[in-house]
């Protein structure tokens, strides 16, 4: 009997630290703007969201599991491919993207609506030294801070979903204001960068696992698939409620709103100024506990891939000094910034995470490597499309286009190509688990 009461709080206690990692406090400014654009369709949108930000992060989770380690999903197309592929990951969850997001909602979701005129800069600045001091010098601090703050959050955001609902702000628009709103879906969960985040967090959960003495691999997909359980009913409640919430502000908002004034003004009108005040300090806290988890990550990753050559000390400074430089494009600047980013790096690493799943069952290296080379080619060429106008009408004629996934059938068929090149199985299929 004390064995599965162990187990149980285990489940809770690792099902919260995967909740609290996913939900980056940035997340909460997406799904409220995803159901402003939706309209009438919000549940469309929020279920497309929802696939692709927590159903494909909690698949890259079984997918390291399977592995036993991050490097397992990617390292079956050769050395240098997986390398580049791995670094790419970290840059965007780490310096490039999502660090440097942490600062700018912090700055435009808890600071400006309640101090006029405050430096941008100088709030970068005071940000990513807080981040390097509590980097640098281990310190329970952002434990403490952690623990408090995961039931502070879900519980805040309850209550206003809560009040949202018995006492909705307005009607729910008549009209999509996108064309496409599950494809429009796809792109906010791509945004969130949790599956990319889920890659590198996913060895801390597997880590924890085993330290609480579930050494046996069936012990740990029960902890794992009970936290992760626990993790994605907390945030389908918490994201489903927030689409309404933005569906219900079509009466005086549309798409030309900034996000964060979006979600500013959703709190201050359900929950008035005290609102806006608790609101701050909690999406401040989150923003604070979630750079400090993506500085350290990251400045571990390269300090290893440097085989120590550079330190872990001096990373976290660079890291700190490059994000505070970003975060000062703002946060709608730096959501731009990201999505050719991540519609190009996405496809090949899901790939590559459905292909992890299946252990030692696909032998062959080359269904790996081609595989993930089409679902990047037809990517890349989407963003071509995209951002210069290319007539590139064939790509419409793929099977999913219209959802964001044009590149599943290229990257099965370039996978089946791969299983029929001549030559006896590879080796490094066989000792894919770390």
């Amino acid at each position: 009997m004390q064995k599965k009461t162990s187990l149980v709080r285990d489940i809770i206690v690792v099902g919260f630290a995967l909740f609290s990692m996913f939900f980056g406090a940035g997340n909460v400014i997406f799904p409220p703007y995803l159901g402003l654009e939706s309209g009438p369709d919000w549940l469309l949108g929020f279920f497309s969201y929802y696939v692709a930000d927590i159903g494909l992060a909690l698949l890259a989770m079984f997918a390291i599991l399977r592995q036993g380690s991050p490097d397992g999903i990617t390292d079956r197309i050769g050395r240098i491919p997986s390398t580049a592929l791995m670094c790419a990951i970290v840059l965007c969850i780490g310096p490039m993207l999502a660090i440097p997001r942490t600062a700018a909602t912090t700055y435009e979701t808890s600071l400006a609506p309640l101090v006029s005129g405050f430096s941008p800069v100088l709030f970068s600045i005071l940000f990513f030294l807080l981040i390097l001091l509590l980097c640098v010098r281990e310190t329970a601090v952002v434990d403490i801070v952690g623990k408090i703050l995961t039931p502070a959050l879900l519980i805040g955001l309850l209550v206003l979903i809560a009040v949202g609902v018995a006492d909705p702000i307005g009607p729910v628009g008549r009209v999509p204001l996108v064309e496409d709103v599950a494809a429009t879906g796809v792109e906010a969960g791509y945004q969130t960068m949790d599956v990319l985040a889920a890659i590198v967090f996913g060895y801390i959960i597997l880590k924890s696992a085993r330290e609480k003495g579930h050494t046996e691999p069936r012990a740990q997909i029960r902890v794992v698939s009970g936290a992760s359980l626990v993790a994605g009913t907390g945030l389908l409640v918490v994201y489903l409620g927030l689409t309404y919430l933005g569906a219900t502000t079509a009466r005086f908002f549309d798409i030309t709103v900034d996000r964060t004034y979006l979600v500013v003004a959703i709190v201050r009108n359900l929950l008035g100024d005290a609102g806006i005040i608790l609101f701050a300090v909690v999406v401040a806290l989150a923003c604070i506990t979630t750079a400090v988890g993506l500085v350290s990550a990251c400045a571990n990753y390269f300090s290893d891939l440097s085989r120590g050559r550079l330190s872990y000390q001096l990373l976290v400074c660079i890291i700190c000094v490059f994000s505070a430089v970003v975060s000062n494009f703002g946060l709608n600047e730096i959501i731009a910034i990201a999505s050719p980013i991540l519609s190009v790096v996405y496809p090949p690493t899901l790939v590559l995470i459905v292909l992890a799943l299946t252990g030692r069952r696909i032998r062959r290296d080359w269904v790996f490597r081609l595989a993930a080379l089409g679902a990047l080619a037809v990517s890349l060429l989407e963003v071509i499309r995209t951002y210069t106008g290319a007539e590139l009408a064939f790509l419409d004629l793929l099977p999913l286009s219209s959802l964001g996934f044009g590149w599943v059938l290229p990257a099965l068929a370039c996978g089946v190509a791969g299983a029929l090149i001549p030559g006896r199985s590879d080796a490094a299929g066989a000792s894919g688990r770390a």
